[in-house]
């Protein structure tokens, strides 16, 4: 932990200008070969990044790093998950068909693609049928983006994070390989686990970032320091088990902490360049996002740790 902590607080406060997508990508690459922990990576990279979009794009990155950790470092992922009807497993229509030895096929639309367009290799999450409760049986597909019946088409930028691609997904008789296709059930050991693994690096990248814009706009150190005990508390809850209820509540319990700091931020962003105070302005709208989730994910933990009467 030590050598992170240190990163955070004697590193230079002034980042590299990231104009695109692949601006963000060399200064991300570049700390993975000095930090192993995923978690590490987003904390360094979101401090070295000149944008919060950059930071969440190291954060949702070094999440499917470390929710997969056999992925190498040198290539971009994208999770394919969202369909038409949303990313609950009855909205599941893309299919993964065939048997045996041969080649298996996917086949379908995903509506909603982040890192989409900019990705090497796409994590799809596909049914290959019903079982007999007729609920979708999921699994996950690791394809090469490139591959011959693979579209990936860019939608419109969204009003916050705009620099961050986002993209629709067409698969039309992907040929898969038997060994591109995960172990264990798609939905309860990739896509349920992920919220929770997201949540924990994407906002240890916002809070790397934060504590940039801290050092180089004179914040007062108390307001450091408590940005740094944020940073521990994330780093930890990055490392426990996705799904414990138990860490839920730990981290439902962190993020309110987050957001009561960052409200009470208040006349210090006068302290900012014009620039960084009003991409923030902007794009500070991407914390409250998948809210309902989090209420309800925590709502289940804690009927699960209520002791019976």
């Amino acid at each position: 932990m030590d050598e992170i902590l240190r990163f955070l607080l004697t590193e230079s406060p002034a980042p590299e200008p990231q104009g695109s997508v692949g601006d963000w990508w060399a200064r991300h690459l570049r700390l993975t070969s000095r930090f192993s922990l995923p978690v590490d990576v987003a904390l360094a990279a979101g401090f070295a990044a000149d944008r919060l979009g950059y930071a969440f794009a190291s954060g949702y990155h070094s999440a499917l790093r470390s929710l997969l950790p056999e992925l190498s470092r040198e290539h971009r992922y994208a999770l394919c998950v969202t369909e038409a009807e949303g990313g609950h497993p009855a909205a599941m229509h893309t299919r993964l068909t065939g048997s045996g030895e041969g080649p298996l096929r996917l086949e379908g639309t995903k509506a909603f693609v982040t890192l989409g367009t900019a990705a090497d290799v796409l994590l799809v999450v596909a049914t290959e049928g019903q079982d007999e409760q007729g609920r979708n049986r999921l699994r996950l597909v690791r394809l090469d983006a490139r591959r011959p019946g693979v579209t990936l088409t860019e939608l419109p930028p969204p009003p916050f994070v705009p620099e961050v691609p986002h993209a629709e997904l067409r698969l039309h008789a992907v040929e898969v390989a038997p060994d591109e296709v995960l172990p264990g059930d798609g939905y309860t050991r990739y896509v349920k686990p992920f919220r929770t693994v997201e949540d924990c690096h994407v906002f240890a990248a916002v809070l790397g970032w934060l504590l940039q814009v801290a050092r180089r706009s004179g914040w007062p150190d108390e307001v450091r320091e408590e940005l740094l005990a944020l940073v521990v508390t994330m780093r930890g809850l990055a490392q426990a088990a996705p799904a414990s209820p138990a860490v839920h509540l730990a981290l439902a319990g962190a993020l309110d902490v987050c957001r009561r700091r960052v409200d009470g931020l208040g006349a210090l962003w006068e302290q900012v360049d014009p620039p960084t105070r009003e991409r923030w302005e902007r794009d500070r709208l991407l914390l409250n996002v998948a809210g309902k989730v989090r209420a309800k994910r925590r709502e289940a933990a804690r009927r699960k740790l209520t002791p019976s009467e």
